[in-house]
């Protein structure tokens, strides 16, 4: 446990001052040039499927060549982790220097890896990743090997990160399927001159990284480990071990459906040979510039930018169409009742009511506070009031709420954390946008995102206290410390702990998605030691400094009495029907983020400056429906409207998740249940922040609408 600490800890100061040099390419300094027959280090990460959210490290795979401890350059050996960052870690990276030796500008035919022993247990597991399809990712000098492709056109080559551990093939005749492993591999290494001097002194870059597999039969002719006719052989590797027991299944299942297939028939402690070997080809090409190499893994993406442009035109319409209905709102209608009410209440900047008969005075319910200005038209001049005071009368819906509109809502105590909480994740999710729109974070900066976004959320802390509290106050909350303490542990503590859970499956299928123990523990201390005293100090700040927003209304002592609401204007289905707009704005983006993150692992979702756009649509549409429906709410006389704003806000995150599950059914072929709670756990969590989120921008927009125009 010692020694996972002191790993964990490794990156615990490195992920939170994560250096520039990382993050983007600085020509001429971050650079790695090579001389001619100088080593090329080649590492070895991970194993993943699209059809499951389970990882395994590469060398954890028990059929494939361990690594033998080979020295390959100074203070580089075969089997030696290489240091990763906090995003690294989360995402299940295990980077291992591997046994393939690469030598700039030396090619190898052919060299035998090595002889791996499996036994009938091995072939199993191997049989069980090749049916789920899994893919290997290697590195070499940053890039991901790739297997190489030609667009529709044959126009452009581009890459697919990683490539197939074996294949699955079917008998015409049976229709039973065989798997087959890939245990040759052609490796090709694209480079060029090095730019400026390291390319005049004979440095070479690397523009490309690309591994073909073959599966080459242990029965072919071998010379020294390697096939005699590697590009002629057609015999294939089978994962298939024969039976090694003379029962007679035919009989014993005469009567039954079931027959056993005869890999599971003999003993464990069978053994088979799987024969390794690899190919290196080195390329020169100058059509690659080295600062522009991984466009070659987005250039399949490229084609989905016209719906990226549909997006955006769908939810500009939205958008505006909201604007204008607001816009509508503020110019004509409240403009129009504040000017009547203005002509039959104020003369010289004081209220007269004449009354009839013996009516008491109507100067207490006439102090409205709607707009304080100086009427000066009306200086000098007697305004009658009509008979039977009609113009009071006519004073009705939103207007009638003077006294009530900022009274303190219920569970206030519970809303303002989550406010702050809110503000939190908008920061962070502002940062992370910016930083990858504007090209800080990207694909070459492995882990960037994730280890960004951490450490954004732990120094955002200040943010959600200050917010938090002030809003506390103004809810007449007492004890800053309180609040303080529920805002720094409610969301992080149910986000870890739920993360704490699914560990556990996890950790249980030995997957490198698991979270390392030391890492958890380096999570907690980075939350308590760094995030909570940030809190506090935001919250201090807020809560002693600043103080409670002051209302332009007094609030009376007896709440008004809330009419009947009519059904669609009721809490559930308001929300739900609001949520609708948002959505709409998303759904067309989130289907290039689900496709990245879920169906497409091999490709990389690098479109941050359409989802910068549509994030801030999203942003403006989500205050323009929170606006008018809270004014539909004030108008139908409801004062409370300040859980409602949050909710309408969010309410959206609803509609994600329901999108989730359909994407699951209509989409994704996940295996195990594992791999199904793992979807769901995580596709519920990003929701949660989701409506946090928008649920914040809901409630700052309405608190300002409100206050515009009781102002």
């Amino acid at each position: 446990m010692g020694r996972s600490m002191r790993n964990s800890l490794k990156w615990l100061l490195p992920s939170l001052l994560i250096p520039l040099t990382q993050a983007f390419y600085i020509p001429g300094w971050s650079i790695k040039s090579y001389k001619e027959n100088e080593h090329i280090p080649l590492f070895v990460n991970k194993v993943y499927s699209d059809n499951t959210q389970l990882q395994y490290a590469y060398y954890d795979l028990p059929f494939v060549c361990p690594p033998t401890g080979k020295s390959h350059g100074p203070g580089l050996f075969s089997g030696q982790s290489i240091s990763l960052n906090l995003g690294e870690v989360l995402r299940g990276d295990r980077i291992i220097t591997s046994d393939i030796e690469l030598t700039m500008g030396q090619d190898k035919e052919c060299s035998a890896l090595c002889d791996q022993v499996i036994t009938r247990k091995d072939l199993r597991r191997a049989r069980e990743l090749v049916r789920e399809g899994y893919v290997v990712e290697w590195i070499v000098d940053n890039l991901p090997g790739a297997t190489s492709f030609v667009t529709v056109d044959k126009s452009r080559k581009y890459y697919a990160a990683g490539f197939k551990l074996g294949f699955t093939d079917y008998s015409s005749s049976t229709g039973k399927p065989h798997y087959f492993l890939n245990n040759h591999h052609t490796t090709v290494i694209r480079y060029r001159n090095a730019p400026g001097r390291d390319g005049e002194r004979g440095g070479k870059v690397v523009v490309g990284f690309e591994v073909y597999s073959k599966s080459v039969g242990s029965n072919v002719k071998r010379e020294n480990g390697c096939p005699a006719d590697l590009h002629d052989s057609d015999d294939r590797f089978e994962l298939y071990m024969a039976p090694n027991k003379t029962t007679e299944f035919q009989s014993q299942y005469a009567y039954s459906s079931y027959h056993p297939d005869p890999i599971e028939e003999g003993d464990d402690e069978d053994t088979m040979t799987i024969p390794y070997s690899y190919s290196v080809y080195f390329r020169e090409d100058d059509s690659i510039e080295w600062n522009r190499r991984w466009d070659m893994y987005f250039v399949n993406s490229e084609d989905g930018s016209r719906i990226h442009w549909l997006a955006i035109v769908n939810s500009l319409i939205i958008c505006s169409l909201l604007t204008g209905i607001v816009l509508m709102i503020l110019a004509k209608t409240i403009r129009s009742d504040i000017k009547g009410y203005r002509e039959s209440s104020m003369e010289d900047g004081k209220l007269r009511v004449k009354r009839r008969g013996n009516r008491p005075p109507r100067s207490e319910k006439m102090n409205f506070g709607l707009l304080e200005k100086e009427d000066e038209m009306g200086k000098g001049k007697e305004i009658e009031v009509s008979s039977d005071d009609e113009a009071l009368e006519d004073v009705t819906g939103w207007k009638l709420l003077h006294a009530d509109v900022f009274r303190k809502p219920e569970y206030g105590y519970l809303l303002a954390p989550l406010v702050g909480s809110g503000m939190q994740l908008l920061f962070m999710a502002f940062g992370l946008i910016l930083l990858s729109a504007i090209g800080i974070l990207n694909p070459s900066f492995r882990g960037g995102f994730i280890s960004s976004g951490f450490g954004l959320f732990v120094f955002a802390g200040v943010f959600s206290g200050y917010f938090s509290a002030r809003i506390y106050k103004t809810f007449d909350g007492k004890d800053f410390g309180k609040n303080a303490l529920v805002t720094a542990c409610l969301i992080p503590g149910l986000l870890f702990g739920l993360i704490f859970i699914l560990n556990l499956f996890v950790w249980a299928q030995a997957s490198s998605t698991a979270i390392p123990f030391g890492t958890l523990i380096a999570m907690v201390l980075l939350w308590l030691c760094i995030q909570v005293p940030l809190v506090y100090v935001g919250s201090w700040y807020g809560f002693v400094r600043t103080g409670a927003w002051e209302h332009p209304t007094k609030t009376a002592s007896i709440a008004r009495q809330i009419p009947t609401q009519p059904w669609y204007a009721k809490g559930a289905q308001a929300i739900c029907v609001a949520g609708l707009v948002p959505f709409a704005v998303i759904f067309i983006e989130l289907l290039f983020v689900f496709q990245s993150l879920w169906q497409d692992k091999s490709g990389y979702y690098y479109v941050f400056g359409f989802l910068a756009a549509v994030s801030g649509i999203l942003a403006v549409t989500i205050a323009e429906v929170t606006v008018v429906s809270v004014y539909a709410q004030l108008c139908a006389e409801n004062h409370r409207w300040w859980w409602q704003s949050f909710l309408v806000g969010g309410g959206s995150a609803a509609w994600v998740f329901l999108y989730c599950v359909w994407y699951y059914v209509a989409n994704l072929h996940i295996a195990g249940f594992v791999s199904s709670m793992l979807f769901f756990a995580y596709s519920f969590m990003a929701c949660c922040v989701y409506g946090l989120l928008t649920g914040t921008i809901g409630f700052l927009a309405a608190y300002a609408f409100v206050r515009r125009i009781y102002g």
